[in-house]
Order: C-alpha cells, then structure tokens, then sequence
C-alpha cells in the first residue's frame, strides 16, 4: 500500500516543488514575512490582552498613543499587494532566469496601473474626487490580483526581452545604463498592455480587476479555504507528505498560504479597529493549534521518548530533540526516529494533527475561545505564549497544553510498539557483543 501511494505522491509533490509559478508565489509571499511579523508586534503592544494596559501608558505618552504604533502596523498590513507584487515579480524572474529587479518593478507598475485612482468622497458642497491610491485596493482585497499581475507582467517581460526587442547600446557603457535601456521596450509593451485591460475592465459592470477579481476569485477561494474540510485536507496532506519524506507545508501552503494570509490579516484589521473577528480558520489557526512541536505535532511525540520509552536510541534521541521541539522544529525526529515510510508511526502522526484540527474547530465554533486576533506570532513562539498573545485568552494557553496531553495519549502505544522493537534489537546486539568479547587466548591447558 505505501509503495502504491508513494508512486502516486512522489511525482505530485515533485512536480509543486517545482512548478516555477507556484515556488515564486511561495517565496514571494515570504519576502514580506518579516515586515508582517513585526508589524505585528506593534500591534499586539498597542493592544496587549491585559486589563489596564492602555490606560497605563495613557498616562505616561497621553491619550492616543496606540495611534503612532498603528501607523507602523499601517505601512506593512495596508501595503501587502504592494508588498506581494513585489516579492512575486523578484522571485519569478529569479525563477525564469529573467531581471530580478525589472521583473519586480514592472509588476509593481503594472499593478498600479490596473489600480482605481480616482476616490469620490462627500465634501461641504458635495461629492468631489480626489486623485489619490486608496488602502482598499493595495491591502488583503488586491493579494489575488497581485500575483496574477506579476506573473503575467515579468512572464511579457521577460518573452519581449527574449525576442530581442530591446535598445542595443555601445560597448562601453556602464552595465547600469546598458541594463536600463534594454529594460525599455520590454517595460514598455508590457505598461502598454495593462493600460488596455485597464481600459476593457472600466467597460465592464466591475469597473476594475481589483473588482473583478476579488468578486470573482478571491471571495469565493476565501470562503472554501475558510472551512472546517479545507483545514482538513490541509493538515491531512501535509502529514502525509511528511510520511514520504517531503517537507509537507512547503508542498501546501504553495496553494493554501495566499488564503491563509488574508484571512488572518482581515482579522488583525478587525482586532486593530476593536471590531468582531471575522475568521475562524487563520494562519495562526493553523500554525499555533493544529501542530506542536513541528508536522505531526510531535511534541507529545518526544515528551514519550523522554519520559516513558526504555530503549537508548529512543531516549537519547528524545533528549536531543526536546528543546527544538519546544520551538517547533521536529526534523531530528522526522528523519532520526524515524517518521518517514514507517508504517508503526504513520497513523498517529496523520491523527493526531486531525485531532486538534477537529477539537480546535469545535472550541471556537462554540465559543469557548476566542478567534485568533491574526496578531504574526514567529512560529518557533513555545505553546501556552502563543495561544494567549494569538487570542488574549488564558483559556487558549491552556487549551493547547490539553491538546498536547491528548496527543501523548493517542502516541502511546504506538511509541511504545516501537519501543520494544528497537529495545530487542539493543538487546540482542548487547548479547553479540559479550560473544565476540570471549577469547580463547586465556584458556591454559595448566588450568585443567
């Protein structure tokens, strides 16, 4: 059976890691990781989850003082279309071996161009208009357009560029320039190209592909990537890529990542507006209550290893692995135990990841938790910090170590199979030993 269904996962996990499209949406995307995360940070000390916090620092910076830590969090969160067009156009001329930087820039361009530029609003003697670029478009509602258009715009690019549709300059001339220049037509054909499918959208009832697109696209992908059965196959997928020994989120979130993201930052904008969160199933959903300890969630894993298991291999290499477990890397434990094609551990690894899926989903659907407040908390944050700076609950820290408690449970005897397995082969090359180390060379014929 495992060899049925690694001939069928090896080639679809090969052929996403390698597909050029999705890896440059992937990098892309974490180009502007950092900026998010601490972005984030200045959130969450603006809005810390701790009574009288605000009213504190009101009393040493004045009234207001959130305000110039939302103006950081504005410049990462409000921008992420800038930001992801960006990172996009870079890593997919990385990938098709085109101009980084012209490949980042043109998309940039392109991206506004397709941009409504025109804001109407109610003045003291009506409705004027205002030439300016408006949040709305450049924040989560533009994150599909945007990979849309740099993929499009570096691929034109780099096709005219190809053709040789560029101005030739002397030798001699500084690689800046000469680079520059032959940038010129290429950029050219493709701004030309946009301005009419800018002029093609403005004819239609959406008005703009911003419109279009988030109408179209976008909505209708957030919607289904914000279910209980979209987490599901998620976590599901991922573990079993793991299983074959491939490095299952780097698999998935090439696909799931760009609702994840969204999702999680429309969140953020509610909880930095102190109104309801809207999302359940968030990037933090998934990183901070599906798994502990890294894919499988094997970090009640390793609290067996160390804790229960008598076979040396297991328990040294529990040791090594407790403290990058904590923080959320398991690879010592996915390749050393090891996880990959062994058909003992297989279950509980896929399981218990569904399992705190499941249980998760229930204790927010009902209320029990609060909705994570897409707050980017690094993923190495130890469990208990996470859930309460993720949600503001105590609830939820505590919520997390039950999870970790049930997953112990559902190890067990799984662990403890393997246990004995690996603690017979230790005997039985214990006893080899004490064989091999009987000599003859001592036996005295005296002696008889």
């Amino acid at each position: 059976m495992f060899e049925k269904l690694e001939k069928v996962l090896m080639p679809v996990a090969d052929r996403l890691g390698k597909n050029k499209i999705l890896v440059a949406i992937r990098d892309g995307f974490l180009v502007s990781t950092p900026l998010i995360i601490v972005g984030s940070l200045f959130i969450l000390i603006a809005n810390f989850p701790i009574p009288g916090w605000s009213e504190f620092w009101a009393r040493i910076f004045g009234e207001g003082w959130e305000s110039y830590l939302s103006n950081v969090a504005r410049a990462t969160f409000d921008i992420i279309s800038l930001l992801a067009v960006i990172g996009i156009g870079y890593s997919y001329s990385r990938e098709i071996g085109a101009d980084r930087i012209q490949g980042a820039i043109v998309s940039l361009v392109s991206f506004v161009i397709l941009m409504p530029t025109i804001i109407a609003y109610e003045g003291v003697k009506g409705t004027k208009t205002l030439n300016a670029i408006s949040f709305s478009f450049t924040g989560t509602s533009g994150i599909f357009l945007s990979m849309i258009v740099s993929i499009l715009s570096v691929r034109i690019f780099n096709w005219a560029y190809k053709k040789g549709w560029t101005i030739k300059l002397p030798e001699g001339v500084p690689p800046a320039v000469f680079n520059s220049f032959a940038a010129l037509i290429p950029s050219a054909i493709v701004m030309f190209i946009f301005f009419l499918v800018r002029i093609l959208f403005e004819l239609t009832p959406y008005e703009s592909a911003h419109n279009f697109i988030y109408t179209v696209l976008q909505a209708p992908l957030m919607g289904v990537g914000n279910s209980l059965g979209a987490q599901i196959v998620y976590v599901v997928s991922c573990s079993v890529f793991w299983f074959f020994g491939i490095n299952g989120p780097a698999v998935a979130n090439s696909v799931f990542s760009p609702i994840f993201r969204t999702l999680s930052i429309e969140n953020l904008k509610a909880f930095q507006a102190g109104l309801a969160l809207p999302h359940i199933y968030t990037g933090q959903f998934v990183d901070l209550f599906q798994t502990f300890g890294g894919g499988g969630s094997t970090l009640s894993l390793v609290i067996l290893m160390v804790t229960v298991c008598k076979s040396e291999r297991i328990k040294q290499l529990g040791k090594l692995s407790i403290v990058p477990g904590v923080f959320g890397i398991n690879e010592p434990i996915i390749f050393g135990l090891p996880i990959v094609l062994n058909p003992v551990m297989i279950i509980p690894f896929i399981g218990v990841p569904l399992m705190n899926t499941i249980l998760s989903a229930i204790a927010f659907e009902s209320g029990f938790l609060p909705y994570t407040n897409g707050v980017e908390i690094p993923w190495t944050t130890p469990l208990g910090f996470s859930g309460y700076l993720s949600t503001g609950s105590l609830k939820a820290a505590l919520f997390q170590v039950i999870l970790v408690v049930l997953g112990c449970v559902v190890y067990y005897p799984f662990i403890k199979i393997l246990d004995k397995n690996y603690l017979k082969d230790e005997q039985s090359q214990t006893e080899e030993d004490e064989l091999e180390d009987i000599s003859f060379d001592d036996i005295s014929l005296d002696d008889i």
